[in-house]
């Protein structure tokens, strides 16, 4: 068992709350490489967008 300084019965209704609700739903794995590409793709996206706006009214 873990070291806690909780008594049985708090532990008890800390599982209790933890094992419902929200905290209670499958959650997939946190894809830290995905969003660091979607960003890039956005941003990439974005500055592409901007060079074109720029280039199209003749401030490039």
């Amino acid at each position: 068992m873990s070291n806690t300084r909780l008594s049985p019965e708090d532990q008890a209704r800390v599982d209790e709350f933890v094992s419902t609700g929200v905290n209670s739903v499958e959650r997939k794995p946190f894809r830290g490489w995905m969003l660091l590409g979607v960003i890039v793709v956005v941003l990439t996206a974005l500055s592409l967008l901007s060079l074109v706006l720029a280039r199209f009214e003749g401030a490039v």
